[in-house]
Formats: C-alpha cells, sequence, structure tokens
C-alpha cells in the first residue's frame, strides 16, 4: 500500500513539474529586449498564413490585425506593433545570417501579453534548408480539466518551450541543443524559424498538443481580429554573423 502511494506521488509531482516563472521573478529565463545578448532579428517573411479568429468557425473571419513585417526588426515591447496568427496561423522567418547552436538559449521569441499570466502560446520549429522542419519539444502541464476562459490567467511555471510564456517586452528563449539528435538539420546553420499558434481549447477535435501529447490549455475563444498570438519579433543570440567572430578575437 505504501508502495503505491510512493508511486503515485511521484507520478503527481512529475506530472507538474515547475518550469521558470514570470520575468521579473528569481529563476527567470526571460530575455529583456534591450539585453546585448541580441546580436541580430529576422529580416523577412518567407511564409504567412492567418488562421481564423475561431477555428470551430472556419468560414469565418480570420485574424486581421496588425502586418506580418511587424514581426521583423528588434523587439517594441508594446500591444499593437505585433502581428496576430489566429488559430493555428504560421509565420516563418529569415535572418541576415543563420543561427547556430551554442552554450545556452539561441534565439528567443516575443509575443505581446499585457500580463504575467494571460499567455497566449505558440510552437516554435526550425529549418536549415526551408523543407524539413523540426518542432522544439514543449511542455504544458496546465490542467485541463476546466478550459481557460478567453481572458483567463495561465501560471508560466507549468509551460516550458512555448512561445508566448512571458510578457510583452520579454523574450522567451529557445535553446537548439534541445533538438540535438534530430535528422535532416544542421545545427550550425539554423535559417529559418517558424511560429504556429497554439489553439488552446480543450476539446480534442480543435486543441493543440504538446510534445508529450497533452492538450495545451490557453485563453480560448480568441474569437477577434487579433485572436491567436501575436508576434512582436524573434531575436538572434547566437549568429553566423561572421564581423561578430571578429571581434570576439
Amino acid at each position: 500500500m505504501k508502495l503505491l502511494l510512493i508511486i503515485s506521488l511521484l507520478a503527481t509531482s512529475m506530472a507538474f513539474t515547475q518550469f521558470a516563472p514570470s520575468a521579473g521573478e528569481v529563476g527567470t529565463t526571460a530575455v529583456h529586449k534591450d539585453s546585448s545578448a541580441f546580436v541580430d532579428w529576422a529580416f523577412e517573411v518567407v511564409e504567412f498564413t492567418r488562421g481564423p479568429e475561431d477555428i470551430e468557425n472556419p468560414d469565418g473571419l480570420l485574424a486581421s490585425f496588425g502586418d506580418s513585417t511587424a514581426a521583423l526588426g528588434p523587439a517594441e515591447g508594446t500591444s499593437t506593433d505585433v502581428v496576430s496568427l489566429g488559430d493555428k496561423g504560421s509565420i516563418t522567418l529569415i535572418f541576415n545570417f543563420s543561427i547556430r547552436n551554442d552554450d545556452g538559449p539561441d534565439f528567443a521569441v516575443f509575443e505581446n501579453s499585457f500580463s504575467s499570466d494571460y499567455l497566449e502560446l505558440a510552437h516554435v520549429e526550425v529549418s536549415s534548408d526551408g523543407d524539413r522542419f523540426v518542432r522544439i519539444p514543449s511542455i504544458s502541464n496546465i490542467p485541463t480539466d476546466e478550459q481557460i476562459e478567453t481572458f483567463g490567467s495561465t501560471d508560466a511555471t507549468l509551460i516550458h518551450n512555448l512561445a508566448g510564456k512571458y510578457s510583452q517586452g520579454y523574450g522567451t528563449p529557445f535553446d537548439l541543443e534541445d533538438i540535438a539528435d534530430s535528422t535532416g538539420l544542421d545545427l550550425t546553420d539554423v535559417n529559418f524559424v517558424r511560429i504556429i499558434d497554439c489553439v488552446g481549447s480543450i476539446n480534442p477535435a480543435f486543441g493543440t498538443r504538446d510534445s508529450e501529447g497533452t492538450l495545451i490549455n490557453d485563453p480560448y475563444k480568441t474569437d477577434f481580429e487579433s485572436g491567436g498570438f501575436d508576434l512582436d519579433a524573434v531575436g538572434v543570440i547566437h549568429s553566423n554573423n561572421p564581423s561578430l567572430s571578429i571581434n570576439m578575437e
């Protein structure tokens, strides 16, 4: 009986592993937009697909807030200088120089959340050649017994490797080392980053799942023009810009 209790407690503990907290809290991994760690920013949109305001109504309006070019250049850290993807919308970006895997995070993604607990989330994928994309594995330990409503709250410590974990002005960092075993990807030469909105519905017919198959519960529905993930910018930390290597010598 005791053994079963211990196993149950361990399983519960693993299921609700806590990750880095919100920006400004001890132990956070949030990177401020003005950090000197950033050496480059996305400079061109190569693919952009808006998702609907409401995925349950595919013939309805598409999200329409912002222009895709709002995702280019340095993060603004505002609520308005962004592009809204809509439900399952996506955007693919390239950079002046490719991203490389090095110690710690290699790039960061910025969303425009107005608070530390109103979080709209997205998957992140990368590619070397623009054909094969590899998704950075994510974990969501947000309970799925009750739907987070349109302007509901989310605990950042229950989220790992999902863009949108942090409030506006703070980037969510990603480490290419997390996909070191992937095939068809050169970790020394990543040219493309793709952001894909997570549909926060806990209805399996519409919702998005993390890398472990768990539904990702985030505010739903967001059936308005700025629905879905709102991309501000993607900042590069480890770049293949040759001038940076020269400056470090």
